[in-house]
């Protein structure tokens, strides 16, 4: 995916008064937390906002410029209004750009296993890994290719090719996927 940028400013107020004259202005309240637990008051154009947040993952490293300084950042959490199909906050964090992060992602699977096509049964065993990379290297989806999995076959976390960067803390004996035959 394309590099993700999202234009903010700092703002000094807060309470409910100040978020819902901001929201009337079409922007919306956000939070900025850093790798020591700093928070830092932002806010972000709602119809840009609502484009960026729609399309990425949770693991999809956005940059964020606040007044000119880009800050390298995940979507952490969002409040939302489903009567009004509105954001209403948005909290970010800025992980250290110098450390590893853990984090565990779910495992999306592609293509027909063989064994299914020969009539057998595919068991979906574990739906997430755990990881270790820096915050640059972090996967945006974990999707595996499960086609070549045949009958009595197993699909383990170190068949698993995630990239340089990525460790798996996952045990590599860990089986994600197998294909049982059918009775």
């Amino acid at each position: 995916m394309a590099k993700v940028t999202l234009e903010a400013k700092s703002r000094k107020d807060s309470g409910k008064k100040a978020a819902k004259a901001l929201r009337a202005t079409g922007r919306i309240p956000a939070v900025v937390y850093n790798s020591e637990g700093k928070a830092e008051m932002i806010d972000v154009d709602e119809k840009e906002f609502n484009n960026v947040w729609r399309t990425v993952t949770a693991t999809t490293l956005i940059t964020l410029n606040v007044d000119g300084k880009a800050h390298d950042v995940f979507i952490k959490d969002t409040e939302y209004n489903i009567r009004t199909d509105k954001v209403l906050h948005a909290d970010f964090w800025e992980p250290a750009s110098d450390k590893e992060i853990v984090l565990k992602m779910k495992v999306q699977y592609t293509g027909t296993a063989a064994g299914v096509l020969k009539g057998g049964f595919l068991l979906k065993h574990v739906p997430e890994v755990t990881i270790k990379a820096k915050a640059a290297n972090v996967p945006e989806r974990i999707v595996i290719d499960i086609s070549n999995v045949n009958v009595g076959d197993r699909f383990n976390v170190s068949d698993m090719k995630l990239g340089a960067g990525v460790t798996v803390l996952t045990p590599a004996d860990t089986c994600l996927v197998s294909v049982s035959a059918g009775r």
